[in-house]
């Protein structure tokens, strides 16, 4: 064929489009006379494009498509033979199909479609599929393979195909396996799996129309589904591709035949559909294991498997493998898991896959027909509930939808429920869930009791509600959760057996333990300290029940993992409660309710008791527990309030005395898990110790033989442990050696003290053989031993040293129980208990002090020895470290020693602690003991050689004589004690004491060694920098235990008696050691050191008043002094209460206070002004600081009221001061830290304590202490005793003038407190909370206070700013403090009565209706409070200027001024007799009739009773103390103290009636309106109006009155003869004024016909956004109707419109778009009046009924209401609705912005009017 004409037919394929090429080729294969194969064959040859990938423009597509075209028809016709017509089918797949699908890709899919369907109309027509077997469909499975990288494999099935290829089965010139392997390695795996399927739908079509196809169709589809199968456990694209094109075929083809035979090299198989079904099951299974896009997959695929189900009915023959998908409970569960997923996209695959398998399409909307009601009796309905009723039917759910009565009777109905409530949380609005969810699930669960004697198969919905509580407890509204919750608890577990059973362990322990730590659950917790819920109380009650249906042993393991919860989670502080509730609630059940506040349930579905599932546990399983409740304990430390804690350790041990045994568990787990229970709940006064003692003892179990026997095993047990403790013998130890043993024998001494807690059960044990013998015999045998490196001798010391410990803490805390019965605090069988235990616990003092001091003897004998390394040096080899030692900085627990010499030092120290603790306990218990003689020899005899020059040459020496003062500070501390103790006289006996040194006594001159040589120590280079730190913090000890014994001899020295046993100059110079050391110090060395400062300026200050002449501390050494602690207190990372407490001791000390030099100076302020005022300054910050100081400071000023005149600034500081910051930690601290309860203790006495100390850890406390300090001064100061008017308290009285006339000025003139305030921007609280109207509170209530200190001289100047502040806008909570100082005043000053408020009373002229009423108020009290003399007066006087103003306009005036003048009437005017009115005069017989009234009139009387009580508690007088001021504290809010004022409560009042009459105006409207109507339907009545009302009904704008007023000149012209038009010039001006009048009426003519054209033009809309809250949004639908001609928009207030964003927002929009105000609770009102109206009313809203917005057709008069920015609309307004309308939504995100929603629903309503 000449090139010629294939050249023309190339070029003409580019002219002649796909549909014609046919015809045109027909008209060529004629015309030429050329073969359809030799023209096939040339136009092959000379193809235009090659097998690259490029991008085709226009042009080029369609001259591929021609072409194409072209070729197909070539092969559809009859001019080849049956081979020749496979070697071109064959030819064209290689050269133009596969190269062709290459380069076409997916740049023109619509090109690549015409492609395959021109090739797949060939084969189909020439029936040439079994070429395909052998050419395209081996290329696609290799081109498959090779995307997986399978063909390395040698089982693969690609090979077989890949050989296929390469086998010589292809007839190809010039081309081999390498050239198809080049095309399949780039070949697109989408476009191989698209073409597979076309291939094998094709062969499935030939195989019904040939039936020899039948083999290649089966091989094909056993080929497809092995790959499928491959490709799922591949890449996301390889599975996308096995969802999109394989699987479809698939299942296409199995629901025609369920099975087909298939024969494989000889073999025959079986494929049958739901064997397939079964393998891709496994398939998905392992893809649920990986991850979320694995499980989309894996859901994608179950829904194509399901939706194959539907074609079944189709196929006749039975599938021979026996598959179903619902048959396996993994099924089952992945769907659950599917539905709780946290992707919504998985959500939503997972439901339609559940509402696939349940045949459930939607829930049925064709329930709304009428069933029967029967003669059931419905139970009233709540407003709530009938909205929920409708809402309910309104979703179209009636059939599921019944009576609370009823049930769903079907399973079909409840998965249909079931259903419903699962899309509301996914799909519905709020209001939607609110009003059904509680009603879907009592059906739900009712259902349950028809099942709870025969269970079937029909209860397995109840094992899916967990799913609906946990999307519900984890839904992103609060709302939402709290409605769920709600319902949750609301259920009756143990009422519902099968819905209890069927929760899962892992949905309590997860998703509901969660979502208890939901805070929004909680919010009633922490109300008035009460650390529960209603939410934790139910969750109790439910985990109770379920814990009930568990078996014994599942109980146990649901215990166990409960209560692990606390340390794999986090938990807030109610989270936290919850838990430890339900891990005490699950102890309950598991120990069988042994637990006696337990004892009254039973178990609900059976009525028997609980079997006890405690006797199952194991003692890992018993020690476990006790791990997991000693972490809770432990853990319950991080919240610091003390109630918090105590009750969670309440509940901690309830849970471990219900199911644990404490005999039965390790006694070591045992005592650590005591040790984590804190100390002061378990001593003698502690709430927990009656319940630790009975779980120890064995008192609270049935299953003892006795009362005790678990308490005495656990003795013997206690006694084993020490002997094994003890008897454990290795050499060498080091501090941390130490410090593990004594927390192991504390914790062993508290368990040993609770379990042995009376005195005969003590006696027994002490005084058996046994113990006696063990401690003697060990005592002197360990005593005895000469090699100090064993390590029995010493943990015999730490077991010594820790029962010292223990009983010491025990007779603590017998002293302060011993203090309160002395101080008559506990009264009746408290009472008798406190005494018993305080007896009890002097008997086991004293039989312990003497088993120690049996083995005291022995013990100084072994310290003597022992203490010989401080001053022998023989056991220091040469000074040298060893290797693992050297190179270490050092610390505490890091001694730069060797192992031998760690080991004797540790040795001697331990003992010599021990001596003195035995010293220190005995003398307290016991006197005259002359054991204790040998203990003082020891002590007399280490001091005197630690305090001898000791010359150090190396660090090993250094660090000995370290440590010999370490045990230095042990012995003077117990000097401190035998000081204070009993044993004071065998210590003033002893001849050491008054030994003589030089002429001095032996403590004179000790002294000044002890601090040479350890100052020497310090510089000497010796030690390492960590270790000198140490040797400090020793130094500090040691000085302060010194100092302390110092002061306690000088308070036991005999006045009169010089002799002393150390002078002044020792003190000072300890003093000056410690101030040049303050600024240095660590803040482990701050707590002794303040502590010596304060010790060392009270011993200077002994005998004198003050420090006033003592030229040792002098302005200057203050100023170094107060400027080094200050340093050193910033310096501090932790504010610690002790340190604080102490620094304010110390430096504000009483001696110095009184020196006036110390608070001022010629050039500023004195030392202490200047401490004072940085310390209140951080107390700003920091909330105890402020406190502890204002609790000092207040104590000192009281002491000396002189120096009050310098702090003024700083009394008003802590008056105003206000922090909301609540100080947890510092109860925590009080309690846990007996520091700190001393030093607070040790600052000077509060004024008011009684009052104070309820205020300790709020806000409140600095300003209570003021004005206590000025109530105690007032007091003292207006005694009748001359005696007592000294110059202290003449300094405080005008003190308190200058402080009341600092507080009203700062009133007057400050920024903030002479800012006026008003109710209107208190709509929310605002201003009621803000900082400012709080700190104006704080201020008027000092004021209030201060009212006494008002004298003749300044009373005029405090009125005036009394009065200025009275006509300034207040808040009512403000006022009552203004009325209350100003009543006092007018009470104590009568004459100021008629000058001042007789005046303002009589000036009706007066707007301030505000400041009216508190003169009234005013008037009404002093009348009322006056003394009877005065009483009268004041009553003429005040009382008729009163009276007028019961006509007030102003309603709250009115109704105030009524309720107190029928006060004053019937408090002093008595009824009259009845006599005739004739003879009463006329004033009377007014007053009768206006008291009558008042009394009887119904609306008076109401509001009396409203405002009962009130005016009886006032008293004006007690209102003005700090108790009065401070008394009413709500706990609720907890805000300043603050009552509900009587304005407040008529104003509310006020307010409620008002709206009962807008109401009820309203109501009246209506029927007014209705009889309206009826009027209009009288046929014969017409209704006209006159000319005069039609004017009347024209815009004002047109309505001009044109009168002329004549001036004065004129009316006498007017009157004259002359007519007024002979007036020429008058005339003209009167033309004039005419001329203007018309020019005027014109322009306004054409103005109104201007906004009338404008009004008309715009649409039908209004638009509803009273819901709306946010400016931003409303602004900008202002500005959307404006721009849409909205005929108004409709706002809840439309002053916003003045509101600076608005008008930035909305551009002027309001001044054109009509704004219309209609409150949120007159909008139903409106709605129906716009209905009637002819406006359709229609909701933007999301339901179950709304209709698509694009699919609406706009009525023309429309009403458009939006919702609330969250909630949306509520239920009732949706109800009044005509229809919904929504937005259509394909994003994951559910909701637009309400500006956003109304535009678009504007522009849609304007798009179809312009339409039409």
């Amino acid at each position: 064929m000449s090139s010629s004409l294939i050249t023309s037919l190339s070029l003409s394929f580019k002219q002649v489009p796909p549909t014609a090429v046919p015809a045109f080729l027909d008209c060529v294969l004629s015309s030429t006379g050329v073969s359809p194969s030799s023209l096939f064959e040339s136009l092959i040859k000379e193809l235009p494009f090659h097998a690259e990938e490029k991008k085709f423009d226009s042009d080029d597509c369609n001259h591929i498509a021609s072409l194409v075209a072209g070729l197909c028809h070539l092969l559809k016709s009859s001019g080849f033979g049956n081979e020749d017509n496979h070697n071109a089918l064959q030819l064209f797949v290689w050269r133009v199909f596969i190269p062709l699908m290459k380069m076409v890709r997916a740049y023109d899919l619509d090109m690549l479609n015409k492609i395959i369907q021109s090739f797949f109309d060939v084969v189909v027509e020439t029936s040439a599929l079994d070429i395909l077997r052998v050419s395209l469909v081996p290329f696609l499975l290799r081109s498959v393979g090779v995307s997986m990288g399978l063909l390395q494999h040698e089982e693969s099935d690609f090979i077989r195909w890949g050989e296929l290829l390469r086998g010589g089965s292809l007839d190809i010139n010039d081309k081999d396996g390498n050239y198809v392997g080049s095309l399949s390695e780039s070949f697109p795996i989408p476009l191989s799996c698209h073409l597979l399927n076309l291939i094998l739908n094709a062969a499935f079509q030939s195989h019904q129309e040939a039936p020899e196809a039948e083999d290649f169709a089966a091989g094909l589809l056993w080929d497809l589904c092995n790959t499928t199968e491959r490709l799922l456990s591949q890449s996301v694209e390889h599975r996308s591709c096995a969802v999109s094109f394989l699987l479809p075929a698939v299942f296409k083809v199995f629901s025609a035949q369920s099975s087909l035979k298939i024969s494989l090299k000889g073999n025959v198989y079986i494929l049958s559909r739901n064997g397939f079904k079964k393998r891709i099951w496994e398939c998905c299974k392992k893809l649920f294991s990986v991850g979320s896009i694995e499980r989309r997959d894996a859901y994608s695929v179950l829904s194509l498997c399901l939706s194959s189900d539907g074609a079944l009915s189709y196929v006749s023959e039975k599938d021979p493998v026996d598959f179903d998908f619902r048959s396996d409970q993994e099924f089952w569960e992945e769907i659950k898991k599917g539905l709780v997923f946290d992707e919504s996209l998985v959500r939503k695959q997972s439901l339609h896959i559940l509402k696939s398998v349940l045949s459930i399409s939607e829930v049925s909307k064709t329930s709304s027909e009428k069933k029967p009601e029967g003669n059931s009796v419905h139970r009233a309905l709540t407003k709530k509930e009938m909205w929920a009723e409708k809402e309910a039917k309104s979703l179209g759910v009636g059939e599921l939808y019944g009576s609370v009565e009823s049930a769903l009777t079907s399973q079909q109905q409840q998965w249909q429920a079931f259903v419903l409530l699962y899309e509301m949380l996914d799909e519905y609005g709020t209001h939607l869930v609110e009003a059904v969810w509680s009603n879907q699930i009592d059906l739900l669960i009712k259902s349950s009791f028809r099942y709870e004697e025969t269970p079937d198969e029909e209860t397995e919905i109840f094992n899916w509600l967990e799913v609906l509580w946990n999307r519900g407890f984890r839904h992103d509204n609060p709302l939402v959760r709290c409605t769920v919750m709600e319902s949750f608890m609301g259920i009756e577990w143990r009422r519902y057996k099968t819905c209890t059973q069927s929760m899962s362990q892992t949905f309590v322990l997860g998703p509901f333990i969660e979502a208890l730590n939901d805070s929004v659950h909680h919010k009633d917790f922490g109300l008035k300290r009460i650390y529960t819920s209603r939410t934790i109380e139910g969750a109790t009650q439910y985990v109770c029940a379920y814990t009930s249906c568990l078996n014994p042993r599942n109980r146990i393991g649901f215990l166990i993992n409960l209560a692990s919860l606390a340390k794999k989670q986090s938990f807030g502080r109610a989270g936290f409660m919850a838990l430890v509730q339900c891990i005490v609630s699950t102890a309950y059940v598991v120990g069988g309710y042994g637990n006696k506040e337990m004892e009254h349930l039973e178990n609900g579905f059976s009525g028997t008791p609980l079997e006890p599932s405690s006797e199952h546990l194991s003692q890992d399983e018993m020690s476990h527990i006790l791990d997991v409740l000693k972490f809770v304990a432990e853990s319950s430390r991080q919240h610091f309030n003390h109630k918090y804690r105590t009750r969670v350790c309440q509940k901690v041990l309830e849970t471990a005395a219900s199911v644990v045994n404490p005999c039965e568990v390790p006694l070591g787990t045992l005592l650590q898990f005591v040790s984590a229970i804190p100390r002061e709940f378990t001593d003698h006064n502690g709430s927990l110790r009656k319940t630790m003692l009975e779980w120890l003892q064995g008192c609270n179990r049935n299953t003892s033989d006795s009362l005790c026997t678990d308490g005495t095993r656990l003795v013997a047990s206690l006694h084993e442990y020490l002997k094994e403790f003890v008897s454990d013998h290795v050499e060498g130890f080091d501090d941390e050696d130490l410090e593990a043993w004594e927390s192991q024998t504390k914790r062993w001494a508290r368990v040993f003290f609770l379990t042995v807690n009376d005195e005969e059960h003590l006696a027994d044990i002490i005084m058996s053989p046994v113990t006696l013998q063990f401690v003697q015999n060990s005592g002197v045998s360990f005593f005895q031993e000469k090699n100090h490196l064993e390590r029995a001798p010493a943990k015999f010391l730490i077991f010594i040293l820790s029962m010292l410990i223990e009983l010491q803490n025990m007779q603590d805390g017998v002293s302060e129980l011993s203090s309160s019965v002395k101080s008559k605090s506990c009264i009746g069988i408290v009472e008798e208990t406190g005494k018993q235990i305080v007896g009890s616990a002097s008997v086991i003092n004293e039989k312990f002090a003497a088993v120690l001091l049996s083995i005291l003897k022995q013990l100084v004998s072994f310290a003597d020895s022992s203490c010989s390394i401080f001053w022998s040096h023989t056991t220091v080899e040469n000074g040298v470290l060893s290797g693992s030692i050297i190179g270490k900085l050092g610390g505490p627990s890091q001694r730069r020693l060797s192992v031998p010499t760690t080991t004797a030092v540790l040795e001697a120290v331990t003992s010599v602690k021990i001596i003195g603790l035995i010293s220190s306990f005995c003398g307290q218990v016991t006197s005259g003991v002359t054991e204790l003689k040998l203990a003082l020899a020891f002590f007399w005899k280490f001091v005197q050689h630690t305090l001898s020059s000791q010359n150090c040459n190396s660090e090993a020496e250094a660090e000995i004589y370290l440590a010999a003062f370490e045990a230095l500070a042990a012995v003077l501390n117990a000097f401190v004690s035998l000081c204070s103790a009993k044993a004071f006289n065998l210590l003033e006996n002893d001849n050491t004491l008054l030994a003589m040194m030089d002429g001095e006594y032996w403590l004179q001159a000790s002294v000044p060694a002890f601090l040479h040589n350890i100052n020497h120590l310090l510089t000497a280079g010796l030690l390492a920098r960590s270790r000198r730190a140490v040797l400090l913090s020793w130094k500090w000890l040691c000085v302060e235990s010194l100092l302390s014994v110092m002061n306690v001899l000088d308070v036991r020295r005999i006045p009169g008696d010089i002799t002393s046993f150390f002078s002044d100059d020792t003190v000072k110079s300890i003093f000056y050691d410690i101030v040049e050391s303050l600024e240095n110090a660590g803040e482990g060395s701050a707590l002794p050191m303040l502590k010596s400062v304060r010790l060392a300026l009270g011993i200077l200050a002994s005998g004198k008043s003050s420090l006033d002449g003592f030229s040792g501390v002098d302005t200057q050494t203050m100023w170094q002094l107060v400027k080094s602690c200050w340093i050193l207190h910033i310096s501090c990372k932790k504010r610690r209460v002790a340190p604080i407490a102490a620094l304010l001791s110390s430096v504000l000390h009483s001696s110095l206070f009184s020196n006036k030099d110390m608070h001022v100076a010629e050039d500023g302020d004195g030392p202490l002004k200047w401490f004072v005022e940085k310390v209140l300054e951080e107390g700003q910050k920091s909330p105890r600081t402020i406190r502890l100081a204002a609790l000092h400071l207040t104590g000192l000023w009281l002491m000396y009221p002189r120096t009050i005149k310098y702090y003024i600034k700083e009394l008003k500081l802590l008056t105003l001061y206000g922090s909301v910051a609540f100080d947890e930690d510092f109860e925590a601290e009080l309690s846990d830290n007996s520091d700190a309860r001393t030093e607070v203790s040790l600052l000077a006495k509060n004024p008011d304590p009684e009052l104070t100390e309820v205020f300790i850890n709020t806000e409140l406390y600095a300003r209570v202490s003021v004005a206590g300090l000025f109530q105690k001064l007032a007091d003292l100061a207006n005694m009748a005793e001359p005696a007592c008017q000294n110059q202290d308290y003449q300094d405080a009285i005008v003190a308190g003038k200058l402080f009341l006339l600092e507080l009203l000025d700062a009133a007057v003139h400050d920024k903030d407190l002479a800012k006026e305030l008003y109710k209107k921007y208190s709509a929310v609280r605002v201003a009621f909370l803000s900082l400012i109207h709080r700190r104006k509170i704080r201020a008027w209530q000092m004021i209030c206070i201060m009212s006494r200190f008002v004298s003749n001289d300044i009373v005029g100047q405090v009125m005036d700013s009394v009065h200025i502040c009275l006509y300034r806008n207040n808040l009512p909570a403000v006022r009552q403090y203004l009325e209350t100082f100003a009543i006092n005043i007018y009470l104590k000053f009568p004459p100021l009565v008629k000058e001042q408020l007789v005046p303002i009373l009589q000036n009706y002229d007066t707007k301030a209706q505000q400041a009216l009423s508190s003169y009234v108020f005013i008037a009404a009290n002093v009348i009322l409070h006056a003394e009877k003399m005065a009483q009268q007066t004041n009553l003429r006087e005040l009382l008729p200027p009163i009276i007028p103003l019961l006509t007030s306009h102003h309603h709250s005036l009115r109704g105030f001024t009524q309720l107190l003048v029928h006060r004053v009437l019937f408090r002093l005017f008595p009824p009259l007799e009845s006599t005739s009115s004739q003879t009463i005069p006329l004033e009377k017989l007014s007053f009768e009739n206006l008291k009558s009234y008042l009394d009887k009139n119904p609306d008076c009387s109401r509001l009396r009773s409203s405002m009962e009580g009130y005016l009886d508690a006032y008293d004006p007088t007690t209102s003005a103390t700090p108790a009065g001021v401070f008394v009413n504290r709500v706990e609720e809010s907890e805000f300043e103290c603050v009552p509900t004022c009587l304005m407040d409560n008529v104003i509310s009042f006020l307010n409620d009636v008002r709206e009962d009459l807008r109401a009820s105006m309203a109501k009246d409207i209506v029927t007014i309106k209705n009889e309206g109507f009826k009027i209009e339907e009288e046929p014969n009545r017409r209704l006209t109006t006159t000319s005069d009302e039609e004017r009347l009904s024209e815009p004002s704008s047109l309505d001009f009155q044109k009168k002329i007023t004549l001036t004065k000149h004129e009316k006498q012209d007017a009157t004259s003869t002359t007519s007024v038009l002979q007036n020429g010039e008058t005339y003209k001006r009167l033309f004039e004024m005419e001329k203007e009048d018309e020019l005027v009426s014109q322009l306004l003519r054409s103005r109104s016909m201007e906004v009338e054209r404008l009004k008309s033009g715009r649409q039908s809309l209004i638009l509803v956004a009273s819901l709306v809250d946010r400016i931003p949004n409303l602004a900008g639908l202002a500005r959307t109707c404006e721009i849409f001609k909205a005929s108004g928009l409709v706002v809840g207030d439309a002053s916003i419109i003045h509101d600076k964003q608005f008008q930035l927002i909305s551009v002027t929009a309001e001044k054109w778009v009509p704004i219309v105000e209609v409150p949120v609770n007159s909008l139903k009102l409106f709605l129906e009046k716009k209905k009637r109206e002819g406006f359709s009313i229609l909701g933007l809203e999301q339901t179950a009924n709304s209709v698509s917005l694009d699919k609406y057709q706009f009525p023309k008069k429309t009403v458009l209401v939006l919702g609330r920015e969250k909630e949306g609309i509520p239920v009732d307004i949706i109800h009044i609705l005509d229809a919904c309308v929504e937005i259509p939504q394909l994003g994951v995100v559910r909701s637009l912005n309400v500006h956003v929603s109304g535009a678009i629903a504007l522009w849609e309503y304007t798009r179809q009017q312009r339409i039409q």
